[in-house]
């Protein structure tokens, strides 16, 4: 279908509102898929990585109303097809259109969160329809996959020209690594617990072995910036998680002990296995430019788990991930980079899970 879509320039937004978007709706009436916190009033409050709110409206334009701690941007989906990447900051709440002149009739929306919590979060006031214009939520869909990582599953520097290229919010895009892609590909639904520079025990460059914020710390807030929320893990069960840590553990200065990393990945894992139980398929990545010292602390780790039958390693193929073609900003991997990453694990996740392939492309 073929829309004539109001599109938002990444350097000038339009805030005033749509002449008919009259009627307001709570953004706690769509479906969220992620952790959020929901006031009172419905508004809805979200940092990390990847969040999405869903939902089918009626009428020709859509809008919402929003405010930012720093920077965040966004990529909005109309009835599926991509349409926009907005940038939305300001700690007064601001009108952001997200679609008008659209035909009659029913459409979808997804705005999905496509910057990390350490750059900035962002909370939902309202959603604004057309005077008659009506809205409901989307299902979760039956496949889900939950994935605790790092730059590489944020998708920093996935949008930019090379791996010279400095980062920038503007270039980061979830969307565009390989969670989302091999989620695409499956027809599954997705959570990303992800924040760039972090590992399981320490930060990238960090003077210390191990930190007092580090991803274990992390996987059981509802705000990746804040810990003043604890998440209950009742919002979802997963069908799959996928755990990609260890580039920034083992990055200069303080390695970590192998009896370190390995410790706080178990502790990852027991924790998951109590929220949600002891048949998930956990599959921990080995990342595609690991070092000697994290592929020996993996092995070790493969040793601890091998008593858990729903364990399960996956080892990257060196090499795939090219400076001159699949690199963007600082030497991450670009879109074209992350979807070799996805290719690389669709196959085992195909036997994990018992999905199957079908004759598809990964995009």
């Amino acid at each position: 279908m073929k829309h004539s879509i109001f599109f938002l320039s990444l350097l000038s937004l339009c805030f005033s509102q749509i002449t008919a978007a009259t009627r307001t709706v709570a953004p706690s009436e769509a479906t969220f898929i992620g952790r959020v916190a929901v006031a009172p009033d419905g508004s809805v409050l979200y940092d990390w990585v990847g969040t999405q709110m869903q939902c089918t409206f009626t009428g020709s334009s859509i809008a919402v109303e929003a405010s930012a701690r720093g920077v965040t941007f966004h990529n909005v989906f109309i009835d599926g097809e991509w349409v926009a990447k907005i940038k939305i900051s300001g700690s007064e709440p601001r009108t952001y259109v997200l679609a008008t002149k659209l035909k009659g009739g029913s459409h979808t929306l997804r705005l999905q969160k496509c910057t990390e919590g350490q750059d900035g979060s962002i909370t939902l006031h309202r959603i604004l329809l057309d005077a008659r214009g009506t809205l409901s939520k989307l299902p979760i869909r039956e496949r889900l996959i939950e994935t605790y990582g790092d730059s590489y599953t944020c998708g920093y520097g996935a949008d930019a020209t090379k791996a010279t290229e400095p980062y920038s919010t503007e270039t980061e895009n979830c969307d565009h690594a390989y969670t989302p892609i091999i989620a695409r590909y499956f027809g599954a639904d997705y959570v990303l617990c992800a924040h760039s520079g972090q590992g399981i025990c320490r930060w990238w460059a960090s003077p210390r072995q191990m930190e007092d914020v580090n991803m274990l710390v992390r996987h059981n807030r509802v705000l990746d910036e804040s810990d003043s929320l604890t998440y209950d893990f009742r919002s979802y069960t997963p069908s799959l998680v996928m755990i990609n840590l260890g580039t920034n553990d083992f990055s200069p200065t303080a390695i970590p002990e192998v009896s370190q990393y390995v410790g706080n990945y178990s502790r990852l894992i027991t924790s998951l296995r109590e929220h949600y139980g002891a048949e998930l398929p956990i599959l921990c990545i080995e990342p595609h430019s690991s070092v000697a010292y994290l592929h020996t602390a993996l092995e070790a780790l493969r040793q601890t788990q091998a008593a858990d039958s729903n364990v399960h390693f996956a080892h990257p193929m060196n090499g795939i991930v090219t400076e001159a073609r699949d690199m963007g900003a600082d030497w991450h991997p670009n879109y074209q980079g992350q979807r070799k990453i996805a290719s690389t694990l669709i196959p085992q996740i195909s036997a994990i899970m018992g999905w199957d392939l079908e004759d598809k492309v990964i995009r």
